[in-house]
């Protein structure tokens, strides 16, 4: 199973693409773990709701996600990008909101150990 939860700030303003699919939002999450050095993660969140617009460079979030690598083809030659692929980016404040997400999260772990 491919979880990923990551608490941060927002590095940089976001970025939104149009899509064929519906838009994409791209975050850069910074984490500062207690000792040692600030860690950044790329997040896309595909078809995000309205609420994903509001957030802001400097804003403190969570993501639930799944770790991705996706490869594509740029100046003739193949790429790769990992990512964090976001089920949810919300601001660290609504706590009931993570709540809510984790559990549902940890009930699908739950299924799969049991199963």
């Amino acid at each position: 199973m491919n979880i990923v939860v990551l608490q941060g700030k927002l590095s940089r303003a976001p970025e939104v693409r149009s899509t064929a699919n519906g838009d994409v939002i791209s975050y850069e999450v910074t984490s500062q773990p207690d000792e040692g050095r600030a860690m950044t993660a790329p997040v896309a969140w595909l078809s995000p709701p309205k609420a994903a617009y509001a957030l802001e460079a400097g804003d403190s979030v969570t993501v639930v996600g799944q770790v991705r690598r996706r490869f594509f083809r740029s100046g003739g030659s193949t790429q790769s990008r990992t990512e964090v692929v976001a089920d949810l980016v919300v601001s660290s404040r609504r706590k009931a909101q993570i709540s809510s997400e984790l559990e549902r999260v940890l009930g699908e772990l739950d299924a799969v150990v049991a199963g």
